[in-house]
């Protein structure tokens, strides 16, 4: 069965169980509901239960109210967390070090790591000449498993992305063995806007077709 929640207007889940109908493809009238038993099951684990826990704290502790920033030290001081760690873009140096900033200023113990560390040539990866930004120049290549991996070591209870690159970010999630928790979601053209391009999209869909195109 595919699943397509986007599309749903009905939304069952947000109401107490048997309150609406579920739609035919939604995944709680369907076979998946044994998927969704085991993924209930989990929650029973202590260690991913305190994490939603946490989660479901925050959220309506600071509801409309908190920037992300706030959420996510309010998220590590309910998890007991004192030691952070910053994943965070070369390019994005600065703001990670407002961030360091006012991390520390609230208590916190902070450990930054920016993608280049390692000094990866990208060649090693595979990647051409002619694929590089600069052709014909060193280009060091990002480095998520090593961002991962010295945090680790560093003992973070808790670590935040900060504009790694598409790709890079899984890799880090991945590697991570402390839970992540995104602060900021790359995207250069929007100003790290992501979801303004699909605010624009619909905004172009209805804007009136100009004659002769």
């Amino acid at each position: 069965m595919q699943l397509q929640c986007s599309t749903c207007r009905v939304q069952a889940c947000r109401d107490e169980p048997g309150t609406k109908p579920y739609p035919r493809y939604c995944p709680m009238a369907q076979e998946d509901a044994q998927t969704l038993a085991r993924a209930r099951a989990e929650y029973d684990e202590p260690e991913t239960h305190e994490l939603a826990r946490a989660s479901a704290v925050t959220e309506s502790a600071g509801y409309c109210r908190d920037g992300r920033v706030q959420e996510v030290m309010g998220f590590a001081r309910r998890l007991g967390v004192n030691k952070l760690g910053v994943a965070h873009c070369i390019g994005l140096a600065r703001e990670a070090a407002l961030l360091q900033e006012i991390l520390e200023a609230n208590g916190f113990d902070v450990y930054t790591i920016c993608c280049k560390v390692g000094s990866v040539p990208k060649e090693e990866l595979g990647v051409a000449d002619e694929e590089k930004l600069c052709p014909g120049q060193f280009e060091s290549a990002c480095n998520p498993i090593a961002q991962a991996m010295l945090l680790n070591d560093a003992g973070t209870g808790l670590n935040i992305a900060m504009g790694l690159c598409v790709g890079h970010d899984s890799l880090f999630f991945r590697h991570s063995e402390a839970p992540v928790t995104v602060l900021v979601a790359k995207d250069r053209v929007t100003g790290h806007n992501a979801i303004a391009t699909l605010y624009l999209y619909q905004n172009y869909r209805k804007a009136p077709r100009p004659s002769g195109i």
